[in-house]
């Protein structure tokens, strides 16, 4: 599927001016409560979780290739209503002149159809996404209802289950963190998928600062998690099954959470230094190769971020 930027702003402009999305049903999005898996769910939470993200491509201005980490997301516009994007960080698709996507196909009991997928191919692909107005927000958002609205027409509907609104953490809920809490991480570190059934990786790791505070004074936490290139865009979540441990220390047994703590950014790298030839004449300039060394900490755009983008894509809502 290939768009030009004068096809998609048509079909964007028409999304816009009526739902601002597609109608969803109710059992499409992620739910907070964990239930049990039953003969009416053939995917588990977990299952359902990896098909929230989508690796994105882009081929550069100055001729390289990028990747990075999306993930569906919805706004709710009313009841029966949804505005649906794709989240990622700016500088995932700065300077991108082709953008490139792969989307899972659903059946018609709306369950996925591993390895059978749409090759999704948009030109000028920076232009199509919002970005955060706040420069210390690295955030960007793609609304995809204009794309699934010309599937539709040919028949063809994706599996692309979003994070909603629901997941967010309320203030109850940061304050029951006890700052030192498992994280699950999805995405697509160094571009590395499973590419025939169009599936991320997952990485756990802990809280490595208090979500419930800024960090150095920004919207931002840490985390202590392996994070390479091509996971900045990734979400970031508490994803707990059969119990936990609150802020107080009570052991939370048969409970379950989902909870979508921030978006990854960055992460900081140290370098270090080899000589990769040894020259013993003086004055004479020594090669070094210099080897970047994630520390293995990422730092997480908080999601509550994400939901400044509902007056930019629902003015009224």
């Amino acid at each position: 599927m290939s768009l030009t930027r004068r096809q998609f702003l048509s079909l964007a402009a028409t999304s816009m001016a009526g739902s601002l999305g597609f109608n969803a049903r109710a059992d499409s999005e992620i739910k907070p409560n964990i239930p049990h898996r039953s003969i009416e769910m053939p995917l588990s939470p977990a299952e359902t979780l990896m098909h929230t993200t989508v690796r994105l491509e882009c081929a550069l201005k100055d001729g390289r290739v990028s990747t990075g980490t999306g993930f569906f997301f919805s706004f709710k516009v009313d009841d029966n209503t949804h505005a649906p994007v794709i989240v990622t960080n700016k500088h995932v698709i700065s300077n991108s002149k082709v953008g490139t996507f792969v989307l899972t196909k659903s059946n018609d009991k709306g369950e996925p159809v591993l390895g059978s997928t749409e090759r999704v191919v948009l030109d000028d692909f920076e232009s199509h996404w919002l970005k955060h107005p706040d420069k210390n927000v690295d955030l960007a958002v793609f609304p995809i209802a204009p794309l699934y609205h010309q599937a539709e027409a040919k028949g063809i509907k994706f599996f692309a289950p979003p994070i909603g609104e629901a997941l967010l953490p309320s203030a109850a809920q940061l304050a029951d963190l006890s700052g030192i809490d498992n994280i699950t991480m999805i995405g697509y570190p160094n571009g590395i998928w499973d590419e025939k059934n169009n599936m991320p990786i997952v990485r756990r790791g802990i809280t490595a600062t208090n979500p419930k505070y800024d960090y150095n004074g920004l919207p931002i936490f840490v985390i202590d998690c392996a994070c390479f290139p091509g996971s900045s865009g990734s979400p970031v979540l508490i994803f707990d099954q059969g119990g936990y441990l609150d802020a107080k220390g009570t052991l939370n047994l048969g409970g379950g959470r989902v909870i979508l703590l921030g978006v990854l950014f960055a992460g900081p790298q140290h370098i270090a230094e080899g000589e990769i030839q040894t020259i013993e004449v003086p004055l004479v300039q020594v090669p070094i190769s210099l080897s970047k060394i994630p520390n293995n900490l990422g730092f997480v755009v908080k999601s509550s971020k994400i939901t400044d983008f509902r007056k930019m894509l629902i003015p009224n809502g």
